[in-house]
């Protein structure tokens, strides 16, 4: 995806001036939790700097909690058709997780991503949503995502005929009334094939990344366990028999200590950014699913227009009375269909440019991730190796005093 952009520390130029290179660089840092009960939440921090003139100054720190986040995908992912627009953190719905140390911090790193991969996009930084998220108060925030309609902010009536709608169409499909409407483009086709693929393969990867951390952290918890265990039988041995077990269980616990550390750094560096990249193509999903929604709309008008005219037709042979009225509606319906067929082929655009940019950040990105797997796995069979090494001439020297 977007890498986050940084402003150079080292530049003389005041962050205003016309020549310095344009940045927006944000931070999502201190988050704090407030409220009690259910109605607790995390609060963020979120630091912008820029030289943007649209912005109201080089620096502005706002408080902002997750559904201000969801508040700003949502609004993207409505105006920007075609767009990958960056995924979000899941919500954890099992209260111990939710405010855990480290849970917190992932979800903190995850919205860091979210929001400098949104101000680095060259098409979303320009959102007049982003700029509110960025510089509103937190009174004005929030009274945006009051304001904010959607399907779950519909009355009850409107929604039981959304889903009235959606299961007559369905009905419709399965009876044979109706064929789904499919775009047939070998491209297309190969993307979506592509998309449904890395999302199985990021999928099993992913799965088998939590395995390795999960038993990292076995590994570790085991051998501290193991570690006291051999320290207190080492205490009733006394002599160089009990020396040897006490070293023993300090060296266990002590590598206990490397391998939580290498589990955590395993989470964090490996398996989270699999994890967002299988969030990533969930919203790749979305867009495409945006496209066909797209594409049937203009098909669908398209024969209305064919209906209309023949309706026309007919109208005007006969000299109805209802001929300048069919006309005006002929006139509006072309337009919307034209209207659809803009929209469709700007996001057919934006889409081809959008899976270049994607496949570009993807290899910079799982490249890197899964660089810091190896080097955590070297740094850590080293260490251990070191560790047990070290021991083993002090039990060998304990061997030779026993067999003495």
């Amino acid at each position: 995806m977007i890498s986050t952009q940084r402003s150079g520390s080292g530049s003389s130029q005041s962050p205003r001036s016309p020549s310095a290179q344009p940045f927006l660089s944000v931070s999502v840092t201190d988050p704090v939790k407030l409220g009690n009960g259910v109605q607790s939440y995390i609060s963020y921090r979120v630091i912008t700097k820029t030289n943007l003139p649209e912005y109201q100054g080089p620096e502005k720190i706002v408080i902002r909690r997750y559904n201000d986040f969801v508040w700003l995908r949502d609004r993207l992912f409505e105006k920007y058709k075609g767009i990958f627009i960056p995924p979000l953190p899941e919500k954890s719905a099992v209260e111990k997780f939710r405010f855990s140390a480290e849970f917190i911090e992932m979800r903190r790193r995850a919205l860091d991503i979210f929001i400098n991969r949104i101000a680095s996009h060259y098409e979303l930084q320009q959102s007049e949503d982003l700029k509110t998220f960025l510089q509103a108060d937190e009174e004005t925030m929030e009274r945006a995502r009051s304001l904010e309609i959607g399907i779950f902010k519909k009355k009850p009536s409107d929604l039981m005929q959304i889903f009235k709608d959606v299961q007559s169409k369905v009905s419709d499909v399965v009876l044979g009334k109706e064929k789904p409407v499919e775009e047939s483009n070998p491209e297309y086709e190969k993307l979506k094939h592509y998309i449904f693929e890395l999302e199985n393969h990021l999928t099993e990867a992913q799965k088998h990344a939590y395995r390795l951390v999960k038993r990292h952290r076995e590994l570790g918890q085991s051998l501290s366990d193991f570690g006291k265990a051999v320290k207190i039988l080492g205490a009733c041995e006394g002599n160089s028999l009990g020396k040897a077990f006490s070293e023993l269980g300090t060296k266990s616990e002590m590598i206990s200590i490397k391998l939580q550390k290498e589990a955590h750094y395993l989470l964090m560096n490996f398996e989270e950014p699999l994890k967002d990249y299988v969030r990533a193509v969930q919203s790749i999903k979305a867009t495409i699913a945006e496209r066909a929604n797209a594409f049937r709309l203009q098909c669908e008008l398209a024969e209305t227009i064919k209906l209309k005219e023949i309706n026309l037709d007919k109208l005007m042979l006969t000299r109805s009375d209802r001929v300048g009225e069919a006309e005006i509606e002929y006139k509006e319906l072309k337009a919307e269909s034209e209207e659809a067929t803009k929209r469709f082929e700007t996001i057919v655009k934006l889409m081809n440019e959008e899976i270049v940019r994607f496949q570009e950040q993807k290899t910079l990105d799982m490249g890197l991730a899964f660089h810091e797997f190896a080097k955590g796995q070297a740094r850590l069979a080293n260490g251990v190796a070191d560790a047990w090494r070290s021991l083993i001439p002090k039990l060998e020297s304990c061997s030779s005093v026993l067999s003495a």
